[in-house]
C-alpha cells in the first residue's frame, strides 16, 4: 500500500538495525506489548509501551519505538494495527516478530518542553488542589503514591531527633560542667582537712573531699556510656534521614520526568487524533513518525529508573522505620539506665558522707579583725594595701590548689576531655574557628564549652 508513498521517512538523524524475536506466550495468548501507527495513516507498525512481568519485558530485546516488519515470517508493512494483533494471536505458543530497532539517544527526546512540563509538575506538586484549579494548571498524579507523603513524616522524624540530641548534648555538658565542679570543691574539702589540726574535723573534711572526688568519677563513667549513645543518636539524624531525604529527591525528580514524558505523548495522540477527525495529514506521521516514537522510548527509559527509585526509597523507609522503631528506643533505654545509675550512685555516695554538724576547735583571734579594716574610709591607701595583700593571697591559695592535681588525674582528664569534646561536637556544620594554644596548669580549662 505504501510501495509507492510520496514522503521518505524522515529518521530525525537515528539509526535504526534489523532483528528478530521470538517469545513465549503467557497464559492469556498475550506476548505484552501495544502496537501503534500502521495503515491508513503512518508506514510503520511500531511498539507503542512494553508492559512488566510480562514474556516481552522479561526478554528485553524489544522496546517502545521499534517498528515491527514481520510476524511468523508474514510481512506486515502497509497491514494496519488490529490485523498484525490478530496476526500475533493466532499463533498458539510462540511468535516470531521482526522489527527494525530504533537506536534513539534520550538526551535527543529531552527537549525544552519536556523541561517545562518537569518544573510545572515541580510547582503544581507543592501546591493545593483548590489553587491548582484556580491558575488552570492540570494535576498529573501518579494513584496511590504515598510516598510523597513519607516526607512530611520523615521531616517530622528529622525535627524530633534534632530536639533530642540537642538535649542529651545539653545534658552532658551540664554533667561535664558539674563533674569540674565536683573535682575542685572535692579538692579544696580535701585541703581543709589536711591542714585541719583537730583530727576528727580534718577526717571529716577529708572524708567529705573524697566523696566529691568519687562523684567526679562516676561522671566520667556516665559520659563514657553516654558518649556511643548520643553517636548513634547523631548518625541516624546527620547520615540516615539526609541519605533517604536525598534518594526521595531522586525519586521525584524522575517521578515528574516521567510524568512529563506521559504528558507528551498525551498530546501528541490527541494532536493525531485531531487531525484524523479532519481527515488531514499529519507529516510527522506520513514519515514514519519517529518523534512519536522518540518520545515513547524516552518514557519507557525514564519509567524503568522511576521504577527502580520507588524500589529504593521503599527499601530504605523500611529500614529507617525499622531503625526509628526498634534501635532508637534500645539506644534511649540505654541512656535512661546510664542516668539513672549516675545517678543512684551519687546518692549512696553522698548518704555516707554526712559530716555535719562538725565540731571544730577555733582560736580566740579566730573572728578577730584587724581595727583598719573597719573604719569609714578615710585613709584610702591602706584600704588598697589590704586589698592587694588579699588579692596576693588568693594567688598562692590558688598554685597551692592547682598543685594537688596528680598526673594520673590529669590522664584520665584528658582522655575525657578529649570524649566530651567529641560529643559536644555531634552534628556542628558549622566551621569552627581554630582558638590559640594557651598552656594552663588545670587540664579542664583546655575545654571551652559555650
Amino acid at each position: 500500500m505504501y510501495d509507492s508513498y510520496v514522503f521518505e521517512e524522515d529518521k530525525l538523524g537515528m539509526m535504526v538495525t534489523s532483528g528478530s524475536i521470538t517469545l513465549k506466550k503467557d497464559p492469556q495468548n498475550l506476548v505484552g506489548i501495544s502496537i501503534g501507527g500502521g495503515a491508513p495513516y503512518c508506514p510503520c507498525l511500531y511498539v507503542v509501551q512494553v508492559f512488566d512481568n510480562t514474556p516481552a519485558s522479561r526478554d528485553g530485546t524489544i522496546q517502545a519505538g521499534d517498528e515491527i516488519t514481520g510476524v511468523g515470517g508474514v510481512r506486515v508493512k502497509g497491514k494496519g494495527k488490529v490485523e498484525v494483533a490478530r496476526l500475533i494471536q493466532s499463533f498458539p505458543d510462540s511468535v516470531t516478530i521482526y522489527f527494525n530497532k530504533l537506536h534513539a539517544d534520550p538526551k535527543q527526546g529531552k527537549t525544552l518542553d519536556i523541561v517545562l512540563k518537569k518544573l510545572k509538575h515541580k510547582m503544581v506538586e507543592n501546591m493545593e488542589a483548590s489553587t491548582a484549579d484556580a491558575l488552570g494548571l492540570s494535576r498529573a498524579i501518579l494513584v496511590n503514591d504515598s510516598l510523597v507523603k513519607k516526607m512530611d513524616e520523615l521531616n517530622r522524624t528529622a525535627s524530633m531527633f534534632n530536639g533530642l540530641v540537642q538535649h542529651t548534648r545539653s545534658l552532658v555538658r551540664a554533667i561535664f560542667q558539674l563533674s569540674k565542679v565536683h573535682r575542685t570543691f572535692g579538692e579544696i574539702m580535701s585541703q581543709i582537712g589536711v591542714k585541719e589540726p583537730q583530727v576528727r574535723a580534718g577526717q571529716a573534711f577529708t572524708h567529705f573531699g573524697e566523696a566529691h572526688r568519687e562523684l567526679e568519677k562516676f561522671a566520667i563513667d556516665t559520659l563514657k556510656q553516654l558518649q556511643p549513645i548520643v553517636s548513634d543518636l547523631n548518625t541516624f539524624l546527620t547520615k540516615a534521614i539526609p541519605d533517604t531525604k536525598l534518594t526521595v529527591k531522586r525519586y521525584l525528580d524522575v517521578k515528574f520526568e516521567y510524568l512529563s514524558y506521559c504528558l507528551k505523548v498525551k498530546e501528541m495522540d490527541d494532536e493525531e487524533y485531531t487531525f484524523n477527525a479532519l481527515q488531514e495529514p499529519l507529516y510527522r506521521v506520513e514519515t514514519g513518525n519517529y518523534e512519536y516514537r522518540l518520545i515513547l522510548r524516552c518514557r519507557q527509559d525514564a519509567r524503568s529508573r522511576f521504577a527502580k527509585l520507588r524500589s529504593d526509597v521503599l527499601v530504605k523507609l523500611e529500614l529507617l522505620d525499622n531503625k526509628h522503631v526498634q534501635d532508637t528506643v534500645i539506644q534511649l533505654q540505654r541512656f535512661v539506665s546510664a542516668m539513672a545509675t549516675y545517678h543512684e550512685n551519687c546518692y549512696e555516695v553522698m548518704k555516707g558522707a554526712t559530716i555535719f554538724p562538725l565540731e571544730m576547735d577555733l582560736s580566740r583571734d579566730a573572728f578577730a579583725y584587724k581595727s583598719e579594716l573597719i573604719n569609714t574610709g578615710e585613709i584610702e591607701d591602706d584600704d588598697d594595701d589590704d586589698e592587694i595583700d588579699v588579692s596576693n593571697d588568693n594567688d598562692v591559695d590558688v598554685e597551692a590548689l592547682a598543685d594537688l592535681v596528680s598526673t594520673e588525674s590529669n590522664l584520665v582528664n584528658v582522655s575525657l576531655a578529649e570524649n566530651v569534646d567529641t560529643l559536644l561536637d555531634l552534628g556542628e556544620s558549622a566551621e569552627k574557628t581554630p582558638k590559640p594554644h594557651v598552656e594552663q596548669k588545670d587540664v579542664f580549662d583546655l575545654i571551652s564549652i559555650e
